[in-house]
C-alpha cells in the first residue's frame, strides 16, 4: 500500500496523512501545499507500480459540491488515478456522523463526479447519529462500508448494519 496525499489545497491535510503513514508504516507521495492534485495522484500510481505496490489509498479531502471548480478538479483525479497502470476500484465518500441533510447534497454530487461507490461514516463514537446514511442508502444506493468509532487505526471498523440499528435506538 502507499498514500497519495492530494488534498493540496487544506492548510496542515498533507502533515496529516503524513503522520497517518507513519502510523501505519506505509509510504507516502505528498505535492506542493497549493498544487496540483492529479499530479500527485499520478505521481502515487506510478511509484505504485514502480515499487511493486498493489494500493493506492488517494486522500482527496476538501472539495466542496458547490464549488463547480473543486468538482471538476475531482473529476480529473479520478481520471488520472486510472491512466496508465491505475484502476480505481473503490470510491469512498468520508461523512462526518454530524452531518445532517447537506450530507445527501454531498453524497449526490460526488456520486456523480466520481462514481462513489460506498460511505465511510466517522465520528460515531460521540453524541452524532449519522442519520442521514438512510437517505444515501435508499436514494442513491450508496452502501455505508466503514464507520469510524474514534481516532485510532483500529477504530475504522466494517459497518455491521444491525449494530448500527441496535445502538441508533439504545436508551442513553
Amino acid at each position: 500500500m502507499l498514500l497519495a496525499a492530494g488534498d493540496t489545497f487544506r492548510a496542515a491535510a498533507g502533515e496529516q496523512l503524513e503522520t497517518w503513514a507513519q502510523r501505519a508504516e506505509v509510504p507516502i507521495v505528498r505535492g506542493n501545499e497549493g498544487g496540483d492534485p492529479s499530479a500527485v495522484i499520478f505521481d502515487a500510481v506510478q511509484s505504485a507500480a514502480a515499487n511493486n505496490r498493489e494500493l493506492v489509498l488517494g486522500d482527496t479531502a476538501g472539495r466542496l459540491q458547490n464549488k463547480s471548480n473543486l468538482m471538476e478538479e475531482l473529476k480529473k483525479v479520478r481520471r488520472v488515478a486510472e491512466k496508465e497502470a491505475g484502476t480505481v476500484t473503490e470510491v469512498l465518500l468520508v461523512i462526518d456522523a454530524t452531518t445532517g441533510q447537506n450530507g445527501l447534497s454531498q453524497a449526490e454530487q460526488f456520486a456523480l463526479a466520481t462514481n462513489v461507490t460506498g460511505v465511510v461514516l466517522t465520528k460515531l463514537d460521540g453524541s452524532a447519529k449519522g442519520g442521514i446514511v438512510f437517505a444515501i442508502e435508499t436514494q442513491l444506493g450508496i452502501p455505508v462500508k466503514l464507520v469510524g468509532l474514534g481516532e485510532t487505526i483500529g477504530d475504522l471498523v466494517p459497518f455491521d448494519p444491525e449494530e448500527y440499528v441496535r445502538e441508533l435506538f439504545a436508551e442513553a
